[in-house]
This record gives structure tokens, sequence and C-alpha cells, in this order.
């Protein structure tokens, strides 16, 4: 009797060129970082295609998240919370909330806030980690948590006050103690 260890169909994406390095890292550390707490083989080009090859759907795809995150401005470090399956990764699309290229950056700067001080807000509000990159908001943390921060970013992307968003945040802690 012979056994065939099947693997998933390769999971391909693209990553911004100059995340690359990030994703690979010092020698190669963080791809074999992830391959190892992923479960997953990555092939990188230089040119930014990725192909995740893994015996395991379920790694495959968590694989995938990892790198999208390093993709999305991330850390390495931050990329890795998502081997805890309680952390969801979610991406906000700025042209999707029509943010034309011309005011982008305008956005961009209402996220961050004055010496990054309204993302660390959120971040510290909902306890997820937020990365503002290209035209893009990632968000990771617990899944009601990237909720919240999402409302929030959302408030803030629909002209509402800093002071609002934290109010909306600062409710929502509130009902989750209450529970």
């Amino acid at each position: 009797m012979y056994f065939v260890i099947m693997q998933t169909a390769p999971i391909t994406l693209k990553i911004p060129e100059n995340r690359v390095a990030v994703l690979i890292g010092t020698g190669g550390a963080t791809k074999k970082k992830i391959e190892k707490e992923f479960k997953c083989r990555l092939r990188v080009s230089s040119e930014g295609d990725i192909e995740i090859i893994a015996k395991d759907t379920a790694n495959a795809l968590r694989g995938r998240e990892a790198v999208m995150a390093i993709a999305r401005g991330f850390s390495p470090e931050h990329a890795m919370l998502l081997k805890s399956e309680e952390n969801v990764l979610e991406i906000l699309s700025l042209p999707d909330y029509g943010i034309s290229e011309k005011s982008m950056e305008r956005y961009k700067s209402r996220l961050i806030g004055t010496r990054g001080k309204a993302r660390a807000n959120i971040e510290e509000l909902t306890k997820t980690s937020i990365s503002i990159y290209g035209k893009t908001v990632a968000i990771i943390g617990a899944p009601e948590n990237v909720k919240n921060a999402r409302n929030a970013i959302e408030l803030l992307l629909s002209g509402k006050t800093h002071v609002t968003s934290y109010i909306f945040l600062r409710k929502q802690k509130e009902k989750e103690e209450w529970f």
C-alpha cells in the first residue's frame, strides 16, 4: 500500500519590490521563520512574485496573511502575530473610500496624526497594530478589535474629528467590559 502526501495548489501573490528584502530578512532569516511557523515553503522573486506551497491549506493561507502583512508595511515581528489563530489581518484600500490620488497624503497624515499620535491612540484603544502604507491601511488583531479599529478609521476618513473617533472607541471598550 502506498500513501501519497498531497500538497495544496500553490498560492501566488505579488508584493511591492521594495518589501522583498524585508520579507527575506538578513540572511533569509524572516523567510525561514515564516516557513517554519506556518509550515510552508516560500518562493520569492526579486520582482515581488511570491509562491506559497504547503501540505495544508490552512497553513498556506495563514502564511499568505503573514506575507501580505509584510507587503503592507508591517515589520516581520508584527506579521508573526498572525501565527495565532486568534488574530486576523484586514486591509482597507483608501481608493475604495473615494480618496483620490491628489488627497491621499492628506488622509494618510490624518490617520497617522502628529508624531503618530492618532494611529498610536487607535492601536492602544483597540489592542491592534496598524500600518499605513501606499494606498492601504492594514490592521492586525483579534477580529472584534480589528472591527473597532476599522470603524474608528472610517470615522476619520469620513471627516469626523479625532475626538469623535476616540469617544467611539471608548464606548466600544465600555460595552465589552460590561459583558
